[in-house]
């Protein structure tokens, strides 16, 4: 039996990126994840994606946020604590 997986929402604005960046930070290679623990009782998990200047121009910035999501959409889902907010920063 395959236990249920919560909802996944995105992240859509400037305070709610700044406030999961209170959260736990961690760095693994080219990625920054940050995770914030909202405690509010909903099972959502809210994930938000951005890549910084110094990754390069627009195009190579939207190719890595594009992978930033489909990698999140194989793990966060599996690896994901419920009632969450991730940020992914390339």
């Amino acid at each position: 039996m395959q236990s249920q997986i919560p909802a996944i929402h995105r992240l859509t604005s400037r305070p709610q990126f700044l406030a999961a960046a209170k959260g736990v930070s961690l760095a693994r290679g080219a990625v920054v994840v940050q995770r914030l623990d909202r405690a509010d009782g909903d099972a959502t998990m809210r994930i938000g994606f951005t890549a910084t200047r110094k990754v390069g121009g627009a195009v190579v910035r939207n190719r890595c946020k594009r992978r930033l999501r489909q990698a999140a959409r194989a793990l966060v889902g599996q690896h994901g604590v419920p009632g969450s907010d991730y940020v992914f920063i390339a």
